[in-house]
């Protein structure tokens, strides 16, 4: 199995286990307040990190980073734990606040349901103006709760539909150049029927449907068709009215009906051995599917749905922990993590598009002109959570210590979809389930 397509399936594995362990964690309604513990401290002292171990060269590249740090001052010394990334978002919930460590990785979608739970303190105290500057709008986006930040990550993520360039001609279809010319669904649908035509089993599209459509992929894959038709999976607290509307139940469709053309990529391989002329998947399958298409490789932004053409994003995040005696110290190390150094050898290692204005700017394969221009592009068109119009693309997955039942509602919604279920029930069904859950919860409001 080749190595991209390996990072894909893990990707969406370890998304799955990370949400999960949340769910009961959000059900139970603890406190809900923001104020922590956190000290400042001396800035001098050994400080604990706790980081997620991934693929190797992602870890290897953290491994790098505090061993510089730890050579470059006597002040403060880092003393690094890896944990499983299956097993890390479970060790972070299971554990007491006060024996988390200083600083701490998570995943985006995590970070308030932390913060609910007084795990994370606030950072724009203890990081440099300078991080939080260099840091790209769609990543501090991400880590912010209420005007503060809580989280910074080195690198973010997109979507995109890969096509395979001789087979698009082949069929005489023209494809869009980058957002400006974004197909509609409606031709998006018409170029799956029409490369299905030519294609020997009548299957031109890959969904990664491999990945399940009920776990993190489904949410964070097929959101942008929510958002892109107008909708929203939560807004103001409430998922009815904004998920359940008869656009989004009309895009659901469409969506439906591309399953007759979808080649069900049981072994991660239709696109790059050419069973299939489009995928829709993130920036993670650039590698395999560059070296296995060159420079008949082309990278669109996802369809129209009449809301503008809308990606998800966010990843792997940064944050100090809430009852860290020494946040002065924890800030001086995250102020070196997240310079261009790092960020560039850790976007070198795992792909994706660097979280600092400057990195990103500098990224060969991101830059302007670079191969991958589409997925800065649309990350420089930030939406946060809240407000989606036809004016920005990138969108946050909603920012809220509910998230893993709205995860959860939305992606057993779209599973039931694709399996043939009617998309106006289906979504009625998970709306109000996710507003029940709010309402039992308080809403997960902070205090």
């Amino acid at each position: 199995m080749n190595p991209g397509t390996t990072r894909s399936r893990r990707t969406a594995a370890t998304a799955l286990a990370l949400v999960l362990p949340l769910a009961a964690l959000a059900a139970c309604g603890s406190s809900g307040g923001t104020d922590t513990s956190a000290e400042q401290g001396s800035g001098t002292g050994t400080i604990t990190v706790w980081a997620h171990q991934g693929q190797a060269s992602e870890a290897a590249a953290v491994q790098t980073a505090v061993k510089t740090f730890n050579s470059s001052q006597q002040k403060v010394k880092v003393k690094l734990t890896l944990i499983p990334d299956t097993d890390y978002t479970k060790t972070i919930t299971a554990t007491d606040a006060s024996k988390l460590p200083d600083v701490m990785e998570f995943d985006g979608p995590t970070m308030a349901n932390f913060v609910y739970n007084k795990k994370l303190a606030a950072i724009d105290d203890y990081v440099s103006v300078k991080t939080l500057a260099n840091a790209t709008d769609a990543i501090k986006a991400e880590g912010e709760i209420d005007g503060k930040q809580y989280g910074l990550g080195m690198y973010d993520s997109g979507l995109g539909i890969y096509g395979n360039k001789k087979l698009l001609d082949a069929a005489g279809i023209t494809y869009p150049t980058g957002l400006s010319d974004a197909w509609t669904a409606a031709e998006f649908t018409d170029a799956v029927k029409k490369l299905a035509a030519k294609d020997s089993d009548g299957k031109s599209l890959d969904l990664q449907e491999n990945n399940g459509f009920t776990g993190e992929w489904g949410t964070y894959g097929f959101a942008p068709v929510v958002w892109s038709a107008g909708g929203s999976l939560l807004k103001n607290g409430k998922a009815e009215g904004v998920l359940d509307t008869p656009a989004v139940a009309s895009a659901l469709k469409t969506f439906q009906s591309w399953k007759q053309y979808t080649d069900p990529n049981t072994d991660g391989n239709a696109f790059a051995e050419g069973r299939a002329a489009l995928s829709w998947v993130g920036h993670w399958m650039y590698p395999t599917y560059s070296k296995a298409l060159g420079d008949d490789l082309v990278v669109l932004p996802l369809p129209d749905f009449g809301n503008g053409p809308k990606t998800g994003q966010g990843s792997w995040e940064w944050g100090i922990g809430a009852n860290t005696k020494n946040g002065k110290a924890a800030g001086a190390f995250l102020d070196s993590l997240l310079d261009d150094t790092n960020v560039t050898a850790m976007t070198t290692a795992n792909g994706a598009p660097p979280g600092t204005r400057s990195a990103l700017a500098r990224s060969s394969l991101y830059k302007k002109g670079g191969p991958l221009q589409l997925f800065a592009d649309q990350l420089a068109k930030p939406c946060g959570d809240t407000t989606i119009d036809t004016s920005c693309v990138a969108v946050t997955r909603p920012i809220t210590a509910g998230y893993p039942t709205v995860t959860a509602k939305f992606s057993q919604a779209l599973s039931d979809v694709y399996g043939g279920a009617d998309p106006k029930t289906a979504l009625a069904k998970a709306a109000r389930a996710i507003d029940q859950d709010f309402s039992d919860n308080d809403g997960y409001k902070l205090q």
